[in-house]
């Protein structure tokens, strides 16, 4: 089985595992997340396999973290996630992706992501749910960060973060790599 297959086979398995423990239907899931009740079908019968912002959409709705959806173990004190088991979860032909590289549900969602974009290159965001945060370093280029339409130039070096409760965007306009280590903190389902 290849890693798309596992990856899908564990998003369907785990998509309804927490559909069920949150008692959501189809139709509130998808009237939370703004998923369709078809789309959300197709993942639980791992007949598709969704983009990261329909991942995203669920994860949020169903207050659990993106590596809470794709099956990572957990339950021991320490968790190690080796290098080949970070997922990468969007990337482009030039170059540019991100990788989820460890999350947890304690105290809400957390996620810990390394991203890399190419000159060019941007990802954009619909927003958040209320009270979830953003933190990000840029470790070489220059990120143009964009939210609520706002845009800011933030070089190697410097750190930022923004309630994502508001379309966001990450945007490449300069001549090299832009490379960040980016933490995402969602609150609990209510």
């Amino acid at each position: 089985m290849s890693d798309l297959d596992q990856l899908t086979q564990s998003l369907a398995r785990n998509l309804k595992h927490w559909r069920g423990e949150r008692k959501f239907t189809l139709d509130a899931l998808a009237a939370r997340s703004g998923v369709s009740r078809g789309m959300i079908i197709q993942i639980e019968q791992a007949r598709t396999n969704p983009s990261v912002g329909t991942t995203v959409k669920l994860a949020d709705a169903l207050g659990v973290s993106i590596t809470t959806l794709l099956d990572y173990e957990q339950g021991a004190q320490v968790r190690i996630v080796p290098p080949d088991q970070a997922v990468r979860m969007w990337s482009t032909s030039n170059g540019s992706y991100t990788t989820l590289l460890i999350g947890s549900e304690s105290g809400g969602p957390l996620e810990m992501w390394a991203w890399r974009l190419m000159p060019g290159d941007q990802s954009a965001s619909d927003p958040h749910p209320d009270g979830t945060t953003e933190l990000l370093h840029v470790t070489a280029g220059v990120l143009t960060l964009v939210v609520d339409g706002e845009s800011c130039t933030v070089p190697a070096g410097t750190s930022a973060t923004f309630e994502a409760n508001v379309p966001h965007a990450y945007r490449n306009d300069g001549e090299e790599a832009a490379e960040m280590t980016m933490a995402v903190s969602v609150p609990p389902v209510r």
